[in-house]
C-alpha cells in the first residue's frame, strides 16, 4: 500500500512511495505527529541520481523488518535535496560539522523541534568495513531516545546553537580589488596539475564557475595564464571519459580508480552541470575560436535538448547513474560503456578497430568487468573528422536500443535558470536559433508555472504542475541571468521586466545588513537556522548568482537600489577569493564585471543583425546588451539612442562614460575585445 509519499512531485520521493516505510514528506504535520507519538524523527535526504541512495533504499527501507523497526520507533521522513535545499544545507552542515565529512544519501535523526543530536550517511544492512549496520544504529538511537533522553536533548540543543551561531559577517570585507583577483589566481596556479590540465586530487568535478573567472580575468586583465588554465581545464573535461564521447553533454564527476589508470566517471548527468559547461565552452569559443570549444558547447546543448527536455518545455533534473546491462541486472555506467566485441558488432571489424583506438577502448577494459568508458587518449588533430563523426552516429544510434537510464524529470527553478543562459547565447554564437526558440520555451515555462502574481518563484515543477516550495536564493538569481541572457539575445524587454520583479524580491526578502544575502526569504518556513552559505559547490553559491544578476539589471536600467545590493554581496569575494577560490568561483567572475564596468552596449538596430552580433561576441565581462529598434520602448539603454544616418548604431558605455556612437563591426569588437562577427 503506498505511504504519504504518493502524491508527491518529486521523482525521488514517489521512488520511495511503495516502501513498507511509513514515509512523511516534509511538513509541519510530520513534526506534530512525532511529538504525539513521543518519538525522534528520522531524516532521509537524497535526489533521485544518487546511486547509493538508491543502494540503501534497496537493502533497507525496502526491508519488511527494517521498516516495521522504524516505523514503530521512529516517525520518518523522506527529502529530495533538490526539491528543498534549505533543509539539505541545514542539516548538511550538521553532518559535516558533527563529522567531518558528509554527502548523500543523509541520515539523521532529531527530535520533534527538527533538533539534530546523531548523523551518519550510508549505513550498511550489515555490520561492514567498521560501520554499524542501520538496524544497529536504529537500535542504539531508540536505547539513547528512551533511557538518556535529558543527554540526548542536551547534545542536540548545543548542536543546533553552535549551527545558529555560525552567521557569517562581512561588513568590513569591501570590495574586490585588481590585487584580490590576481591573488585569486596565484591560489589557482598552485592547486592545478600543468601536466594533466586537471587540478590535482583524486575526484574531479568539473570546474564550471572557475573556468568562467579565467576566461574573464584573461579579457579584462591580459592574463595569459588564465587563459591558458581556462583551455587546459577544458581540453582535460572534454577529452577524457567526463565527456559522453558518443551523445554529448558531461557525467558528474571522475575519479582515478587507480594508479595511473584512465579516469572513470560516476555516471549520472545532470543538468545544472551540463548548463553550466555549455556556457564556459562556448565563452572559450567566444575568446579563443576554438573548434574543440564549439563542438562541445553543441553537442552539450544538442544533448540537454535531446534528452532533458520535457513535454512542457522545461529540462529534467538528471539522468541516473544505474541503467539495465545485457543480463537484466541495475548497474552503474551500463548504457555508457563499450568492449571491443560490442565496437565491432555496431561498426564492423574495420571501423570497430578503429573507434577502439580512438576512443582507448581496450581489451582488458578501463571500467568494470572488461568494459571500456569512451574517451580521447591520444591527440586526435590528424584523425579523419568525417570518419569520427560516422563512427560517433553509429554508436549513439546503437546506444538508443539499449535500456536507457532513469530520468528525474523534476524542473528545478534555478538549474532551468541556468540552461535558458547557456542556451540562448549558444544559439546566437552559432546562428542556432531552434536553441534560442528552446530557452525562450523554458523561460515560458517558469513564468506560468513556477511565478505567482507576485513574482515568487517555486522552486520545483514536474508535468506543468508546481511542487510548491518556495524558491530559494539560487533560484531567483539563476532564474534572472537566464532572463537577462534571454533579454539581450532576442531583444525582448520583457525577459528584462520578469528580472526586475525577481531581483526586486531579493532586495526585499533576501538581503541583510551589511550586503550579506540569505538561501531562503526572510517570510520563508523557519528551520532551527536560516541557511547562507556564499560558496560555489555544483552551482553558483545563491549569494554571487544573485549578486551577478543584480549588477547585470543596474547596468540595463540604471537602478542605484540593485547596483549597491550587488556591491554589498561581493564584500564576501574579497574574503574568501583569495583563500579558496575554487569555491568562489562565480563571485570572482562577477568581480571581473564589477571591475571592468560592466559595460553597457546598446545596439540601435535590428535583432540578430551583424551589429548586435559582434556586441554579443565581446568578451568584456559581464557586458550587457540591449537590441532593437524601438528607441527605448523595450529596453532603457535604448532610449534616446537612434541610428546614425539610417545604420545600425552600436552605443558602448561604462563608468559614467560614452564612446562615440559606431556603425562599424570592426570598431565595436575592439571596444568590446571580440573578433567581427562571422570571424
Amino acid at each position: 500500500m503506498p505511504n504519504r509519499l504518493a502524491q508527491a512531485t518529486s521523482p525521488y520521493l514517489l521512488q520511495h512511495a511503495d516502501n513498507p516505510v511509513d514515509w512523511w514528506p516534509w511538513e509541519a504535520g510530520a513534526f506534530e505527529e512525532a511529538r504525539r507519538r513521543n518519538v525522534p524523527v528520522f531524516l532521509s535526504v537524497g535526489y533521485s541520481a544518487c546511486h547509493w541512495c538508491h543502494v540503501m533504499a534497496h537493502e533497507s527501507f525496502e526491508d519488511d523488518d527494517t521498516a516495521a523497526y522504524l516505523n514503530e520507533h521512529f516517525l520518518a521522513v523522506k527529502v529530495d535535496r533538490e526539491e528543498r535545499p534549505d533543509v539539505d544545507a541545514v542539516y548538511m552542515e550538521a553532518v559535516q560539522a558533527a563529522t567531518g565529512q558528509g554527502g548523500w544519501p543523509m541520515s539523521v535523526f532529531m527530535t520533534p523541534d527538527g533538533e539534530p543530536f546523531y548523523f551518519g550517511t550510508y549505513f550498511p544492512p550489515e555490520p561492514r568495513h567498521g560501520m554499524p549496520s542501520f538496524r544497529q544504529v536504529l537500535e542504539g538511537v531508540h536505547s539513547a531516545w528512551t533511557s538518556r533522553r535529558d543527554e540526548v536533548g542536551e547534545v542536540a540543543a548545543k548542536i543546533t546553537r553552535d549551527l545558529v551561531g555560525r552567521e557569517l559577517s562581512i561588513e568590513s570585507a569591501g570590495l574586490p580589488t585588481d590585487e584580490n583577483q590576481a591573488l585569486a589566481l596565484l591560489q589557482l596556479t598552485r592547486d592545478i596539475d600543468p601536466a594533466s590540465g586537471w587540478f590535482k586530487g583524486d575526484t574531479k568535478f568539473p570546474p564550471s564557475m572557475v573556468v568562467e573567472f579565467l576566461l574573464r580575468h584573461h579579457a579584462r586583465a591580459g592574463s595569459v595564464a588564465a587563459l591558458e588554465m581556462a583551455e587546459g581545464l577544458c581540453g582535460a573535461m572534454a577529452r577524457s571519459s567526463l565527456y559522453d564521447q558518443v551523445g554529448g553533454g558531461f557525467h558528474r564527476y571522475v575519479l582515478t580508480p587507480r594508479p595511473d589508470g584512465p579516469l572513470v566517471p560516476h555516471f549520472e548527468k545532470m543538468l545544472y552541470d551540463n548548463a553550466l559547461l555549455c556556457r564556459v565552452y562556448a565563452h572559450l569559443w567566444r575568446s579563443t575560436g576554438s573548434e574543440l570549444a564549439r563542438r562541445v558547447a553543441l553537442e552539450t546543448a544538442d544533448f540537454m535538448v535531446r534528452e532533458l527536455r520535457t513535454p512542457e518545455g522545461g529540462f529534467a533534473s538528471a539522468l541516473d547513474a544505474d541503467s539495465e546491462d545485457g543480463a537484466g541486472r541495475h548497474v552503474e555506467g551500463a548504457y555508457y560503456v563499450w568492449t571491443p566485441e560490442q565496437l565491432r558488432e555496431v561498426l564492423g571489424e574495420e571501423d570497430g578497430a578503429f573507434a577502439a583506438e580512438h576512443f582507448g577502448v581496450t581489451e582488458e577494459g578501463t571500467f568494470e568487468e572488461g568494459a571500456s568508458v569512451l574517451r580521447l587518449p591520444w591527440a586526435d588533430a590528424g584523425a579523419d573528422a568525417d570518419r569520427v563523426a560516422r563512427v560517433r552516429a553509429a554508436l549513439l544510434a546503437a546506444r538508443e536500443l539499449r535500456p536507457r537510464p532513469g530520468r528525474d524529470d523534476k524542473v528545478v527553478a534555478a538549474w532551468n535558470g541556468l540552461a535558458i543562459a547557456a542556451l540562448a547565447e549558444t544559439g546566437a554564437y552559432f546562428d542556432r536559433p531552434d536553441l534560442v526558440e528552446r530557452a525562450t520555451e523554458a523561460a515560458d515555462l517558469l513564468v506560468r508555472v513556477h511565478m505567482g502574481d507576485v513574482a515568487r518563484l517555486d522552486r520545483t515543477s514536474k508535468d506543468g504542475r508546481s511542487g510548491g516550495h518556495a524558491g530559494v536564493l539560487e533560484d531567483y538569481g539563476d532564474v534572472a541571468e537566464g532572463f537577462l541572457a534571454l533579454a539581450s539575445v532576442t531583444g525582448e524587454g520583457v525577459w528584462l521586466e520578469f528580472a526586475g520583479f525577481l531581483l526586486d524580491i531579493v532586495l526585499q526578502h533576501f538581503t541583510g545588513e551589511g550586503g550579506r544575502l540569505y538561501d531562503t526569504a526572510d517570510d520563508a518556513e523557519r528551520l532551527i537556522r536560516r541557511p547562507q552559505d556564499p560558496t560555489d559547490n555544483a552551482t553558483p553559491a545563491g549569494w554571487t548568482a544573485a549578486a551577478g544578476a543584480l549588477l547585470s539589471y543596474a547596468a540595463h536600467t540604471g537602478s542605484e537600489a540593485h547596483r549597491t545590493a550587488a556591491e554589498g554581496a561581493l564584500g564576501v569575494v574579497k574574503a574568501l577569493g583569495p583563500r579558496v577560490p575554487r569555491f568562489t568561483g562565480w563571485g570572482l567572475a562577477v568581480a571581473e564585471a564589477l571591475l571592468d564596468g560592466p559595460r553597457e552596449v546598446a545596439v540601435a538596430g535590428p535583432v540578430g543583425g551583424e551589429l548586435h552580433r559582434t556586441a554579443l561576441l565581446g568578451t568584456a565581462p559581464g557586458a550587457v546588451v540591449a537590441a532593437g529598434e524601438t528607441a527605448g520602448a523595450e529596453f532603457p539603454l535604448l532610449a534616446d539612442r537612434p541610428m546614425v544616418g539610417g545604420a545600425p548604431t552600436a552605443y558602448v558605455c561604462r563608468h559614467f562614460v560614452c564612446d562615440a556612437p559606431t556603425t562599424d563591426c570592426e570598431e565595436l569588437a575592439r571596444s568590446l575585445g571580440a573578433s567581427p562577427a562571422g570571424d
